[in-house]
């Protein structure tokens, strides 16, 4: 079985060769039927304690190392390519 892999954002680094992350995800409302956002913590092993807040990161599923403790960060996220329209002035327009 393979482990599960998550992306979020550090939003702690305060303990040694820990980072907390936070993940979020949208799930359709079932009464409602609107978006939300549901957000959860997970503490992960960062070894060389290299990420700090603000960072975002992909954490993998591990042994348990402490109490709370069963992730650990495989390193910075890519980033997401951004899709868009054109700006007016590469879409070829003249003026």
């Amino acid at each position: 079985m393979s482990r599960r892999v998550l992306q979020g954002v550090v939003v702690s680094d305060t303990c040694d060769k820990t980072v907390v992350v936070r993940v979020e995800r949208r799930v359709k409302h079932p009464a409602y039927k609107k978006f939300i956002t549901l957000s959860k913590k997970y503490m992960a092993h960062d070894e060389n304690n290299s990420h700090r807040p603000g960072d975002i990161v992909r954490i993998e599923e591990s042994r348990p190392m402490s109490k709370r403790k069963r992730w650990v960060v495989l390193g910075n996220a890519p980033p997401l390519a951004t899709t868009g329209a054109a700006k007016p002035s590469e879409a070829g327009d003249v003026q």
